[in-house]
């Protein structure tokens, strides 16, 4: 049973010791893609199992091609086997879904069809959650800070389920654990046509539990990462610059003032804690202000040279439009 055309839909599924849940979530795939009449392509990465999930995945692949198999020798993390599945997705639309059955693959249809209404990038919100408290209450509190920073309105920015046209998975870049964060990255882009739906969310019912605190607090400083790259990782100078002056300032006003005190007041002010925070302040903002201006001179010539702009469509003078009516994503180097 094989489907040798362009799939219309590609399902990217990265899997870790997930032996048990494969065969039914092929069964539910097939079941949903078929009855909805999309072609599809179902590419499981396995990131580094130790069970028998790679022989299952195998397995599936033999009874249907449109089963693929992606095999890391060692587990590398769930953004490196996105990655990896986004680069080899070949749908014009691309679902990705965590392997252990809490997702159900009957909200596909739902996810596609709100892409075909012109969003870029659909997002579940697993409202009620079959997890414990242990991991429902941090993932609230993440979610909400996630929320305010990124400003963009998902309740759930960690949910496995999410669709995306293919032109979002194909410029989007995914690494160390940025996964959480690929509809801020979306955004940055320019793919700002993001919104959330609804979804069931299911007990596990195989394999156990990746979460810990220790994803949490790496979640937190991810997220630190991710607003610094995307607001200034070509301006190094206006995040370091800003700080830089502001402490500049304060502690030249507050140096400024017990200078004035002790000229004019004759108050001493060798002992007073006042001068040596004034003097740190100043010291502060000079290192970072020296930090930003080398940032700056690190990224400039890069920029220069290798800038890339996405360009949604081309109008030639004296020509027809460049890349037809539909949405069109090209890139454009400047010489420095």
């Amino acid at each position: 049973m094989t489907d040798s055309a362009t799939p219309r839909l590609s399902i990217v599924i990265p899997v870790l010791d997930e032996e048990g849940s494969i065969p039914d979530l092929v069964d539910r795939i097939r079941s949903v893609c078929d009855g909805s009449g999309f072609s599809f392509e179902v590419l499981f990465v396995d990131d580094g199992s130790t069970d028998e999930t790679w022989d299952v995945i195998r397995a599936m692949h033999e009874r249907d091609a449109r089963v693929a198999g992606i095999r890391f020798r060692r587990n590398y993390g769930k953004s490196a086997a996105l990655a990896v599945g986004f680069e080899r997705a070949r749908g014009r639309y691309v679902v990705t879904m965590d392997g252990d059955l809490q997702d159900d693959p009957a909200e596909i249809p739902g996810l596609i069809a709100l892409l075909e209404t012109g969003y870029d990038l659909v997002s579940g919100w697993k409202k009620k959650r079959q997890d414990p408290l242990s991991k429902t209450v941090p993932s609230r509190f993440f979610n909400f800070v996630t929320r305010r920073i990124a400003g963009i309105p998902l309740h759930d920015f960690n949910c496995g389920l999410k669709a995306y046209r293919s032109e979002v998975v194909k410029t989007v870049k995914v690494y160390g654990e940025l996964h959480r964060y690929i509809p801020l990255l979306a955004k940055w882009e320019g793919f700002d046509r993001i919104t959330e739906k609804e979804v069931q969310h299911y007990p596990r019912r195989y394999g156990a539990t990746k979460f810990g605190f220790e994803r949490l607090l790496r979640g937190f400083l991810d997220l630190l990462s991710v607003t610094f790259l995307t607001r200034f990782a070509s301006r190094p100078m206006h995040f370091f610059g800003t700080f830089g002056t502001l402490a500049f300032m304060g502690g030249f006003i507050i140096s400024l003032w017990i200078s004035i005190d002790k000229l004019f007041f004759g108050h001493p002010i060798g002992d007073r804690p006042l001068l040596l925070f004034g003097v740190a302040l100043i010291l502060v903002g000079v290192q970072m202000f020296t930090t930003g201006l080398i940032g700056q001179m690190i990224v400039e010539p890069r920029m220069q040279q290798t800038d890339t702009f996405q360009l949604l469509e081309i109008l030639a003078p004296g020509s027809e439009r460049e890349g037809g009516t539909g949405s069109m994503q090209q890139e454009a180097t400047q010489d420095a």
